[in-house]
């Protein structure tokens, strides 16, 4: 009987516990008071020690929290409530016009002023306006965004994920009124085969005339099931009007005989005989682009990448000849041709990546992005061989890049920073009840507007460190925020016998070390501000000038503070993980000033993702998977460095996957170019907001910090490297490959804590193996092995 009654208390008890439970705001204003305050869910997630899918939970209504979860989400929505309350409801009025579509500024690498003619879009008030004479973007911008996709969106609806590939573009969609369908026919791609058997290969695959291929305005439509290899797939749409609009993928090759190579096989039939007719072409008949990656975002325009015989075919010369500015004389008629037209080229002019537009006319964007392959459009550095690919072939590659990253709208690096714009917009549509319309508003979380850094934070050039030093000063590290990626050799005195006895110098590398240093990585979003005596709080992202020369570490370790590896001399700059770091060592840091940005966020969060998935996906159709037994994936790894060239398609994708990393965190932080620049002068890159060294700073510092922190793992049980560069170390093996050093538990597992072996993000791979004596050669001679670790140079392969 006392058991029976304890167990009814209890359960009155329970109820009487939900009965009680924090009131909480239904899930639509959970998800409202959070983006009022420019809150992610990783962040709620992270304060309230949950996981993010619970706070998505939470928000869709699919669940609720629990105690003791649920009194502290309902005091944090409580005080989001009070500071952004629930706007009245507004009287019954006529209905709003559409969303406006978001319209953008060119590449960061080709912004053009605004034309004389051009009307500037509204302004919110509270966002200053520009800087006398500071030139606009030429296709009217800031506009507001789209309306807010319903609740249940994906943020990201641009890549469905199927067995780890994207999706592919679903069938010929019906064209816009007005325009003719263009011609078209599905082709096989080739299959990847050695260079030396590629050219019959190229001939059977290529349309010519006389071959029953039915020719533009014909009406033929493409048949089912002919497509190229898998896997080359492009998203699908977001909307049934996207898909109408891009039913034929982001992009096309065009050969010197008319036929326009898209995704997946499909060849279209091209008229045009002049870059006006292309760009008409492109924009009509072709259906070709690919919808926005962010509700707030723009759908991507059409790219046309031009081999050398379509160039000719439309008046442009095989050779650029002014090979130091990249562009065609104004005078050339080509250009006349596109002035003549009413079409405008950017204030980079007609050059390997032009891009040609109008004034976007009822909401709607009308730019044609062209890529000319003879001048240079795709740098060897980041895509291998693939200019010379067979149009079919390049269709497929560079369609792959554009369905997992994005559209490419000039180098990978300028790529890269596209891609943070595109998933974390700057503005997004609010409606003005007073003006009773659309106007564009910062959207929370992104880069808004330019600003300017930091004095420590500015390359030398900069204005603002031009206004504080004389011309050719030399800045001491108590004047400049030095976070750079690690180059460091041991000294070979510091050998005992025991390493000296090991025949092996094994190279391990960090996989996408940049991006995997910007997953959560809280950077600042506005601008900075000084701060004298400040105390050290590592959630504040920012520069602190602190002395860190006083932190003990093994002489066998290269340093966590500077590049070089070397103690630091007395007090510096650094970057917020720096000195969080520092106080993980147990060092009790004293800033003496520091700029921080209290506005702030993980803003490269999306990027990192969508830069991941493309990595995975692209490793996974070169044979690597995520979770592979190590032995495996080592297997997998040399199969794949021995057997490239039998897929060079996906191998030139890989390779500019990871060159987009690389080269949008450099390009955060890009410097003037020409001849004609004097320092103090401002130049066009500090006109965006994606002008920010200090993230790149924050990225670098966290990604050298990550790799010390392994290596001091390793340090714990006697394992030292002999040299770092950037993201690969070197360490001295009895046997030739990872397996043979990197340490294990008593059960057999990778030690917790070092370096893993592995496909993902921040994962390693083994980079190469030399003998012993090499590696103390180059030391002798103070040279870096991991440099040279593959039998090549590193730096000049872009790793």
């Amino acid at each position: 009987m006392p058991d029976e009654q304890e167990q009814l208390f209890a359960a009155v008890d329970a109820l009487l516990e939900a009965a009680a439970q924090d009131a909480l705001p239904g899930p639509e204003e959970r998800k409202r008071l959070r983006e009022a305050a420019g809150l992610s869910q990783e962040q709620v997630a992270h304060a309230l020690s949950v996981r993010r899918e619970t706070v998505t939970g939470w928000e869709s209504g699919r669940t609720d929290p629990r105690p003791p979860k649920r009194a502290a989400y309902a005091r944090l929505l409580s005080a989001l409530a009070e500071r952004h309350p629930a706007p009245a409801p507004a009287p019954k009025v006529a209905p709003r016009p559409p969303v406006p579509a978001p319209q953008a500024a060119p590449a960061p690498d080709e912004a053009a002023p605004r034309p004389a003619d051009a009307t500037p879009p509204p302004r919110p008030a509270e966002r200053p306006g520009p800087r006398a004479g500071e030139p606009a973007p030429p296709c009217s911008g800031p506009a507001p965004g789209p309306a807010p996709a319903p609740r249940d969106a994906a943020p990201h609806p641009a890549v469905p994920w199927r067995g780890g590939r994207p999706g592919a573009w679903p069938p010929a969609a019906v064209p816009r009124p007005g325009t003719t369908p263009p011609a078209t026919r599905a082709v096989t791609a080739p299959e990847p085969v050695p260079a030396g058997d590629r050219e019959p290969q190229r001939r059977a695959a290529a349309g010519r005339p006389g071959d029953g291929r039915p020719r533009a305005g014909a009406g033929a439509t493409r048949p089912a099931g002919r497509r190229a290899a898998p896997g080359a797939g492009a998203p699908a749409p977001a909307t049934a009007e996207a898909g109408a609009r891009f039913a034929h993928g982001p992009l096309a090759v065009l050969d010197g005989e008319g036929n326009a190579y898209c995704l997946g096989g499909l060849v279209l039939d091209c008229p045009a005989r002049d870059i006006p007719s292309l760009v008409e072409w492109a924009l009509t008949e072709a259906a070709l682009g690919a919808p926005r990656l962010h509700r707030n975002g723009k759908d991507a325009d059409p790219l046309v990448v031009l081999t050398e015989a379509a160039a000719v075919r439309l008046g442009l010369p095989a050779e650029l000849a002014d090979r130091r500015g990249l562009r065609l004389p104004d005078d050339h008629p080509v250009v006349r041709q596109v002035t003549r037209a009413k079409w405008r080229l950017t204030r980079r002019g007609f050059g390997p990546w032009a891009r040609i537009y109008r004034p976007a006319e009822e909401g709607r964007r009308r730019c044609v992005q062209l890529a000319v392959l003879p001048w240079g459009a795709l740098d060897a550095r980041a895509w291998g061989a693939a200019a010379g690919l067979h149009p079919a072939e390049l269709a497929d590659v560079l369609g792959s890049y554009a369905t997992r990253v994005i559209t490419p709208r000039g180098s990978t690096a300028v790529s890269g920073l596209e891609l943070m714009t595109a998933l974390r917009p700057p503005t997004r549509a609010v409606w003005d009840e007073t003006a009773a319309a659309w106007v564009p508003a910062p959207n929370p979380g992104a880069l808004a507007e330019p600003v300017d850094p930091a004095p420590p934070e500015a390359p030398d050039e900069h204005p603002v460190v031009a206004g504080l030093y004389p011309r050719g000063h030399r800045r001491t590290p108590e004047e400049v925020l030095d976070e750079e990626a690690y180059d460091w050799i041991r000294d070979p005195e510091s050998l005992d016998d025991t390493e000296c006895a090991r025949p092996y110098a094994v190279g391990i590398d960090v996989n996408m070390a940049f991006a995997a240093a910007a997953n959560r990585l809280t950077v600042g979003l506005g601008a900075p501000v000084h701060v004298k005596a400040p105390v050290f709080d590592a959630r504040t992202p920012g520069c602190w000038l602190v002395d860190l020369s006083a932190v003990e570490l093994d002489p066998r370790l290269p340093s966590p503070f500077t590049p070089h590896g070397g103690r630091p001399e007395g007090p510096a700059w650094y970057a917020t993980p720096t000195v969080a770091y520092a106080v993980e060592l147990g060092h009790r840091v004293r800033p003496a000033e520091a700029y921080l940005r209290p506005e702030n966020g993980p803003y490269l969060d999306a990027w990192y993702t969508r830069l991941r998935d493309a990595y995975l996906a692209t490793m996974e159709r070169l044979g690597v998977r995520a979770g592979m037994p190590e032995p495996e994936f080592l297997a997998a790894m040399e199969a794949l460095a021995r057997h490239k060239t039998v897929d060079p398609g996906q191998a030139a994708v890989l390779s500019a996957i990871k060159s987009t990393v690389k080269g949008g965190i450099g390009k955060l932080r890009e410097r003037p170019q020409g001849a004609g620049y004097r320092p103090g002068e401002r130049w066009p890159a500090l006109d965006r907001p994606t002008w920010r060294p200090d993230i790149r700073a924050a990225v670098i510092s966290a990604a050298r910090v990550n790799m010390h922190r392994k290596m001091l793992r390793l340090a714990a049980v006697g394992l030292f490297p002999v040299a770092v560069l950037s993201d690969c170390a070197v360490y001295l093996s009895d046997g030739p490959g990872p397996l043979d050093f990197l340490p294990r538990t008593p059960e057999g597992k990778p030690l917790p804590g070092g370096f893993r072996l592995g496909v993902s993000p921040g994962m390693v791979k083994h980079e190469g193996t030399q003998d012993l004596m090499w590696a103390v050669r180059l030391l002798d001679g103070g040279h870096n092995p991991a440099r040279h670790i593959k039998g090549t140079d590193a730096a000049a392969g872009g790793e």
